[in-house]
Formats: C-alpha cells, sequence, structure tokens
C-alpha cells in the first residue's frame, strides 16, 4: 500500500514537471518568434541599416544564438534571454536612428534658415522705394479677397507632406516675400491659419493643422518679424478647398493660409 502511494506521488510529480515544461516551452517559442518578427523589420529598414548596423548585427547574433539553444541544448530561460537580447538590440537600433534622422532634419532646416536669412539681407541691398513696389505687387499677385476675412495668402499644395508638419523647401521664396512684405508695413498683422486633408482622425489632425501654422509662424520670426505680429490657428480638416476623394484633393487641402489685417492693423473676424 505504501509503496502503491509513493508510486502515485511520483507520477503526479512527473506530470507536473512535464505541464511546466511545455508551458516553459511555449513561453521560450513565443519569444523567439516576437524578436524573429523584430530583427526582420529592422534589417529590411535602409535606414536603420545606414545608422544603427552596429545594432542589427548584435539583434542578429543574439537570435540566431536563441534559435540554436532553442533546437537542441539550452533551456527555455537561455531561450528567452538571447530572444529578449535581440528584441532589445533591435529597439536600440530603431531608437538610434530616429535620433539621427530628427539631427539630420535639424541641420537642413538650419541650413535653410541661414541661407533665408542671407538671401533677406542680400534683397536690402534694393532701393527701399524700388523693393517696396516689387514687393507689394508680388504680394498682391498671391492673395485674394475674401469678403469679410481681407486679403488672404494661401500657401498650397507643395507646403507639407501627409502627416508632417515641417515646411518644404518649396514654400520658402513665398515666405521670404511675405517677410519683406511685413517689413515695409510694419502696422499690418497676420493670422496663420493651419488646414489638413482628412486622412487621420479629427483630433490629431487639428493638432497636426496648428502645428502647420506654427510652423510658418516660426520660420517669420526667425526671419525676424515680431511675434506680437502673428496670430496662429488651427482648423484641422474644417473648411476643405477641394474633395478629399482624390490625391489631387487632398493635396489642396493640405494647406496654410495667411490672412492680412488692413494697413491699421484690423483683423477680419476669425472663422
Amino acid at each position: 500500500m505504501i509503496y502503491s502511494s509513493a508510486r502515485a506521488g511520483a507520477l503526479v510529480l512527473l506530470a507536473c514537471a512535464g505541464l511546466y515544461g511545455c508551458a516553459g516551452q511555449n513561453d521560450s517559442e513565443a519569444a523567439l518568434q516576437a524578436a524573429s518578427a523584430s530583427f526582420q523589420k529592422v534589417k529590411e529598414d535602409s535606414n536603420v541599416l545606414r545608422y544603427a548596423p552596429r545594432d542589427v548585427i548584435r539583434s542578429g547574433d543574439s537570435l540566431a544564438r536563441a534559435e540554436r539553444l532553442s533546437g537542441y541544448l539550452g533551456s527555455a530561460g537561455d531561450v528567452e534571454h538571447y530572444a529578449y537580447l535581440s528584441e532589445r538590440y533591435a529597439d536600440i537600433a530603431r531608437e538610434h536612428t530616429e535620433t539621427a534622422l530628427n539631427q539630420e532634419r535639424a541641420a537642413k532646416l538650419e541650413l535653410e534658415r541661414q541661407r533665408l536669412q542671407l538671401a533677406l539681407r542680400e534683397s536690402k541691398l534694393l532701393s527701399v522705394q524700388q523693393q517696396g513696389k516689387w514687393v507689394e505687387e508680388q504680394i498682391a499677385s498671391l492673395t485674394s479677397n475674401q469678403k469679410d476675412r481681407g486679403l488672404v495668402m494661401t500657401l498650397g499644395d507643395v507646403l507639407f507632406d501627409t502627416g508632417e508638419a515641417e515646411l518644404k523647401n518649396s514654400a520658402n521664396r513665398t515666405v521670404l516675400k511675405l517677410v519683406q512684405f511685413l517689413q515695409l508695413n510694419p502696422r499690418r498683422i497676420v493670422r496663420i491659419e493651419g488646414y489638413t486633408d482628412s486622412t487621420g482622425d479629427p483630433d490629431s489632425n487639428l493638432q497636426l493643422s496648428r502645428e502647420r501654422a506654427q510652423s510658418v509662424a516660426d520660420m517669420l520670426v526667425d526671419l525676424g518679424i515680431d511675434e506680437k505680429r502673428i496670430q496662429v490657428e488651427g482648423y484641422g480638416d474644417q473648411y476643405p478647398v477641394d474633395v478629399n476623394a482624390t490625391e489631387r484633393g487632398r493635396a489642396q487641402n493640405r494647406r496654410v493660409e495667411i490672412v492680412f489685417s488692413d494697413a491699421k492693423g484690423q483683423l477680419g473676424a476669425a472663422r
């Protein structure tokens, strides 16, 4: 009787050990699959390979070790450990890449601002009268009279990529003319209104539209316009000027509008 009880207890222990082993194996396989998917993504990303190749190599080495241990030698804990290292190295590679891309974008933006500032200084070599007449004509050709809103300049579909708030270089000449106009008309103020297409959710679009308007405002301030003369508004995907069903229509709706005050500094009503 004692022998039978002991045998039954041993069988129970063996069954529990088997269940634990199966659970551990399932966990290690899941960790291995997650690490493999993460490594595959960074391996196929050209930016990651450019900016963080060492981290990609470390991720691959750790994944290979986890796979070898899973095949014949290692415990589930060993497999999970190296799978975790592989996935973490992949995360680090993405983080390093994002940092490098942000630094590169900032450097390009700074160079472009310096170029614009130089162009602005060079333009001041023209006589004030000649410059003023030319700028007034240029601004007049770019604005439309929208009844109670007054004069409105639209910086159109070449301004921004989808989901981005960074100004494209194609807008710089128009921004430079705007700066010159405001310098020659120190009593005028402007309201900068940002708009998006309907891609994405409304709350995100509203935030993005304000960021786009703020990008233009920041450029004006960088080029010497007093920030007190600038108001910023974001309207998201409200007030489209074209249908959002086509790429052309969405491009037209990704815009910034500059609303000018009259010569005495009085702005029309906001939307």
